[in-house]
């Protein structure tokens, strides 16, 4: 069932009855995102937060002089938005692409906004994965300030082997902030 993986994370984190799982559920549609096709694109405002069923997922910024800067992967149990546009209505500065053919569950603001009044553990939940979307981007501001890019790419690599494995090796450079020639220097001192 397409909602089993969704039901195993929110119950790692809070416990729902049977009934209030089926209603969260009811919230998010399905789709399919074929391979290099964008869920969200610059200047677009966000209107949905999607939860990662199959695929992997990139989400990166493009500044003015056509460098692509990934801030992060989501691949399956992962959530991916551009909470800044998403909450605040304004064109994002982000784009989703997605690296293979994916699966996602979405749900919009209004329908989320219903949510929580229907079933309103459901805010417990999403506030639990708001803190610790938090502590992950701590986390990495604090190891890209404080570790060298050989240690950032062996961290990478030990903690989300499965998200490794499916990029290039263009992308995990960029991800790490390092050039593609230095990441393969890395990659055979290992």
């Amino acid at each position: 069932m397409i909602n089993d993986l969704l039901l195993t994370h929110i119950n790692k984190n809070v416990k729902f009855s049977t009934r209030a799982q089926e209603e969260f559920c009811s919230f998010f549609q399905p789709k399919i995102i074929p391979k290099k096709e964008f869920l969200l694109q610059q200047g677009q405002v966000c209107k949905f937060e999607g939860f990662v069923i199959e695929g992997c997922f990139r989400i990166f910024s493009m500044d003015t002089k056509g460098n692509e800067n990934t801030l992060y992967f989501a691949a399956k149990d992962w959530w991916l938005m551009d909470i800044d546009s998403f909450m605040n209505h304004k064109p994002s500065d982000l784009n989703i692409q997605a690296l293979e053919d994916s699966k996602i569950l979405m749900i919009s603001e209004e329908d989320k906004t219903t949510l929580y009044d229907t079933v309103p553990i459901a805010e417990k939940f999403f506030r639990i994965m708001f803190q610790k979307s938090i502590v992950a981007w701590q986390r990495r501001l604090v190891q890209n300030h404080s570790l060298t890019a050989k240690e950032r790419y062996h961290h990478f690599k030990k903690n989300y082997p499965e998200i490794v494995a499916k990029l290039t090796d263009r992308q995990t450079a960029n991800y790490l902030g390092i050039t593609h020639e230095f990441l393969s220097k890395i990659k055979k001192q290992a």
